[in-house]
């Protein structure tokens, strides 16, 4: 009995145990009061949840982010703040997470200027995650990014995977984008359009991709390539089979593997010929897509 009575006044007396006992008051009153359809998110309680997010305990954390995700644009205002300004890493990390779930719009600017600027790895990852959950209104910054000579080639990595993941959402953007002076942001552009042409089975997407086979750029020949392996279209085969003599490497390179993977037995007989090439690693990435090719054939008329 002592021992439980000393325990609990040490936690009574711990100010790190008290703002745990405090924060886990509030999320499970708030949850409640959600549950039952009479929570009232007023800018006192939303301030209080944006602060449970630099709760130590992770568990926690997550709680709070899920809750402040489910009350939604109501708390964006607070959670780009903290996301802005907070000293704290712990929160400004949760924000961005938090903003991820929500993908309100209005965040675009400061989560570009997270991205940008924080000097946290994690901060600057989770906004760019947020960036690319947000889609079409995260775009235009995305696309500034990539055309930027300033920015360094990690940053324009998150940017082109952002575009990428976003997706069809973001076609017309890249329609536009195309034929754009900054060599990044067409690769990137190509990129996406190879996930917008796998989402939708997208004609126009694919016929793009095959076009910038012929670019004067080998990475966007590449990139162009890649994509396609990505997509069942039938009328790439013949384009990525004059690519496997492409002047350039990777494109040939990126050719075989795509015509592997499409399992086309219109491609077997280039590729058998590419078995006779001088480089080695034609030859082997030749025999990898014959073996893939014959391996499609034969399920397909099991």
């Amino acid at each position: 009995m002592s021992h439980s009575l000393n325990s609990e006044a040490s936690e009574a007396d711990d100010p790190i145990l008290q703002v745990q006992a405090k924060n886990d008051s509030l999320i499970n009153g708030v949850d409640e009061q959600i549950t039952l359809g009479v929570f009232e998110p007023t800018e006192q309680i939303l301030k209080q949840l944006v602060a449970g997010l630099g709760d130590p305990r992770g568990v926690v954390r997550l709680r709070f982010a899920e809750t402040l995700g489910e009350i939604g644009e109501p708390a964006t205002p607070l959670l780009v703040e903290a996301l802005a300004n907070h000293s704290d890493v712990v929160v400004r990390r949760a924000a961005a997470k938090t903003l991820t779930i929500i993908a309100d719009p209005a965040a675009v600017p400061t989560l570009v200027h997270t991205f940008l600027n924080d000097q946290d790895t994690v901060v600057k990852g989770s906004s760019a995650g947020a960036l690319a959950r947000t889609g079409e209104a995260a775009v235009p910054a995305l696309l500034d990014i990539l055309a930027s000579t300033e920015q360094p080639e990690d940053i324009k990595g998150h940017a082109a995977w952002a575009l990428a993941f976003i997706g069809s959402e973001a076609a017309d953007h890249l329609y536009k984008a195309l034929n754009a002076a900054s060599l990044d942001v067409r690769c990137a552009v190509i990129g996406a359009l190879g996930h917008v042409a796998q989402e939708q089975s997208d004609e126009k997407s694919c016929n793009l991709l095959v076009s910038a086979l012929t670019d004067p750029e080998a990475l966007i020949r590449t990139e162009a390539a890649a994509g396609l392996g990505q997509v069942n279209y039938p009328a790439a085969v013949p384009h990525l089979i004059l690519a496997i003599q492409d002047t350039d490497l990777d494109v040939r390179k990126a050719a075989i593997n795509s015509l592997g993977k499409i399992g086309d037995d219109r491609a077997l007989e280039p590729l058998q010929a590419a078995l006779n090439d001088e480089l080695e690693v034609i030859r082997i990435l030749a025999k990898l897509a014959i073996a893939q090719i014959q391996r499609q054939s034969e399920d397909n008329n099991w």
